[in-house]
């Protein structure tokens, strides 16, 4: 189904022939219409499907037809997020969507100075897109009014459940006028989820465009059996073998990712690092070198594993795996986008074998893995001896102080 097909608003689909979109994804065919008739929605889809589009076209054919005069600090959608990254992933995108209509977009943001976005507010903003704690902040000071809403998108629902967010969010969407309309996005419909929609949404219209937890059939997943003490001399062996040209790699821990980057330094391979300890100006950067080219290997924690959209990324490379086995498919789902081909590497070692299972379950198929000489997970029945040697040491540890604990009583009780 073409966009064309959809009679949208003259500069709007000038914007799509600019961006190059002619057809229509499974999530837009079934979204855009009724999302476009004022339906509420509840939006199961992978990441990777054009999403992103399938929300903020109806939202934008909406205020071009309902043109009015902009009021400060009172917007008329709001887009919420669970990352400051995907926040600004959004208003990127959605401003070449409206780069043709008179239509202010901003993003409110932590790590941001906050007297900056007030006065954007004030100058008036018809589409806000933030994350929950940031907009709570701007409401608290009277920055801001949802009293003018008439659309709301919550995208990556299950993302903002998993982190906390979902009490400040009903808390702002009690702001915003009861006749609103709310479309609810997630890449997970998990029984959380489905709550939150019966709670948020109005006579709402459910949305499948793949089977739960699914991966593009463009991605190839294989895992690399190594000992977590070999894991940067592997990767640097691959990369060189293979001579990846841009790769994306996820740590557990900020730790992981900052000595891997220091590893790669006399290397001379181009690398930058974008987790939490960072600034976001430094985020930023990172993220934006990475997109341009101007790095080769961008070290991300789980900050970076939704709503970041890069173009030509074939590999994504898991150094260590999620702690959940859900946060595999979305950190994977950063390569093999809309149609390319994808390859998914992960580093697993003896310890992390039960998460690769639970992985794999969760995909439905297992996964080849790859022996490279040289680099072994060890033996399962040492890793299972020295468990054991610990749990004896612990077991000894608690009876040595419940005797302690026993040889005072008995000694007060004396006195």
């Amino acid at each position: 189904m073409l966009f064309s097909s959809l009679d949208l608003a003259p500069e709007i689909q000038r914007a799509l022939d600019k961006c190059g979109y002619s057809q229509m994804t499974a999530i837009q065919q079934q979204a855009i219409i009724p999302a476009r008739r004022g339906k509420d929605i509840l939006a199961n889809a992978q990441t990777g499907t054009g999403k992103t589009a399938a929300f903020a076209l109806p939202i934008l054919q909406k205020i071009h037809d309902n043109a009015q005069p902009i009021q400060a600090g009172t917007p008329q959608a709001l887009i919420l997020t669970p990352t400051r990254e995907l926040a600004e992933q959004l208003t990127e995108t959605i401003k070449r969507y409206a780069q043709f209509l008179p239509i202010t977009i901003a993003a409110l943001i932590s790590g941001a100075k906050l007297s900056a976005q007030e006065k954007k507010l004030q100058a008036g903003i018809d589409i806000v897109i933030a994350t929950p704690g940031r907009l709570m902040e701007h409401m608290e000071k009277g920055n801001i009014k949802l009293t003018g809403i008439e659309s709301v998108v919550l995208d990556e629902a299950d993302r903002m459940l998993d982190m906390g967010f979902i009490t400040d969010v009903i808390a702002l969407l009690d702001k915003t006028p009861m006749k609103r309309q709310t479309l609810l996005f997630t890449a997970t419909l998990s029984q959380p989820v489905k709550t939150l929609a019966n709670k948020l949404l109005t006579n709402f219209e459910s949305i499948s465009v793949a089977k739960q937890n699914a991966i593009a059939d463009t991605i190839e997943h294989v895992v690399y059996p190594v000992g977590e003490h070999q894991k940067a001399e592997l990767f640097i062996e691959l990369i060189e073998q293979h001579n990846w040209f841009k790769v994306l790699v996820f740590t557990s821990t900020k730790a992981q990712a900052d000595e891997l980057a220091t590893k790669l330094k006399p290397l001379k391979v181009k690398s930058a690092i974008c987790h939490g300890d960072k600034s976001q100006g430094s985020r930023r950067r990172a993220i934006a070198d990475f997109k341009s080219d101007k790095i080769q290997v961008l070290i991300a924690t789980e900050v970076a594993a939704r709503g970041l959209d890069i173009q030509n990324l074939e590999h994504v490379v898991n150094f260590n795996l999620p702690y959940l086995a859900e946060d595999y498919v979305h950190r994977v789902g950063r390569t093999g986008r809309a149609g390319s081909k994808g390859q998914a590497i992960s580093f697993v070692s003896r310890e992390e074998e039960r998460t690769l299972n639970n992985i794999e379950r969760l995909i439905g198929e297992r996964i080849k893995r790859i022996k490279i000489p040289g680099y072994s997970v060890g033996s399962r029945e040492t890793i299972l001896n020295n468990l054991s040697e610990r749990s004896h040491r612990v077991k000894t540890n608690k009876a040595s102080q419940t005797k302690i604990v026993r040889n005072k009583t008995r000694s007060k009780k004396k006195k």
